[in-house]
């Protein structure tokens, strides 16, 4: 999946950028956190975790 996507999907239900890192981004939504890895390309299997995680 590419990662704008994942993101895109993360800031529709609430998720901001709280920091950039120089392997990952952090992005948090009150108590929730997630770290995305930067690469143009999330694995299948991580970003359907990432999604299934927060019910999307």
């Amino acid at each position: 999946m590419k990662r704008r996507i994942l993101i895109q999907k993360l800031q529709s239900i609430g998720f901001k950028l709280q920091r950039n890192g120089g392997n990952h981004d952090v992005y948090t939504r009150g108590n929730d956190k997630e770290i995305i890895p930067r690469h143009k390309e999330i694995d299948e299997r991580l970003a359907k975790a990432i999604l299934h995680k927060w019910e999307l």
